[in-house]
């Protein structure tokens, strides 16, 4: 597999282009075990992925252009690692720009649901897209001029990549609501 890997990416680290000490990285909820399903990466982004070094944003500035890879895979791991730093301004540009086909999206998906805190109702319930919760406090719409009022239901919500935050319909607009401030139906 390595040899494989070694010619699709020109004997170069498939997120920054090093050349030092390449070895093949297998992608964790990977349909298969194919060299599709991994990248070829540096020491540097290896021990980075794996904990063993501290994430450094500056290092993984290369996702700005490594999201761009014809390969599943790389564009796989590029929008993984965006999200682990996007609450910085330049990896939330690249997610807004990021597209991925339907069966690419959701194998990355995969591997952001495991790492992230469920999603609580005011209960302690726990959350998922297309539930319907009733809200439990009259709430202020920043932006929109109304109050959401408590009793208020909404249905089909829909997660944010925040886990305190849902989206839902009040009053026929898409809102950001508090999900502590909700109850499950």
């Amino acid at each position: 597999m390595q040899a494989v890997l070694e010619k699709r990416a020109n004997g170069q680290c498939e997120l920054c282009s090093s050349a030092n000490d390449l070895q093949v990285f297998p992608l964790e909820h990977s349909p298969d075990l194919t060299a599709n399903c991994a990248v070829l990466l540096c020491a540097e982004c290896r021990g980075q992925i794996s904990g063993d070094i501290q994430l450094n944003s500056r290092h993984f500035a290369c996702l700005s252009q490594s999201m761009w890879s014809t390969t599943p895979a790389v564009q796989v791991l590029s929008y993984r690692l965006l999200h682990q730093f996007s609450s910085e301004s330049w990896a939330q540009d690249a997610l807004d720009m990021l597209y991925l086909d339907d069966e690419t999206k959701a194998w990355a998906d995969k591997g952001l649901m495991l790492n992230q805190e469920p999603t609580l109702d005011a209960n302690g319930a726990v959350l998922k897209a297309g539930d319907s919760v009733t809200i439990i406090k009259d709430l202020d719409v920043k932006g929109a001029n109304f109050t959401a009022k408590r009793g208020t239901p909404v249905r089909n919500i829909a997660l944010s990549d925040n886990p305190l935050h849902i989206e839902g319909k009040v009053n026929g607009q898409r809102i950001v609501i508090i999900a502590a401030y909700t109850k499950l139906n």
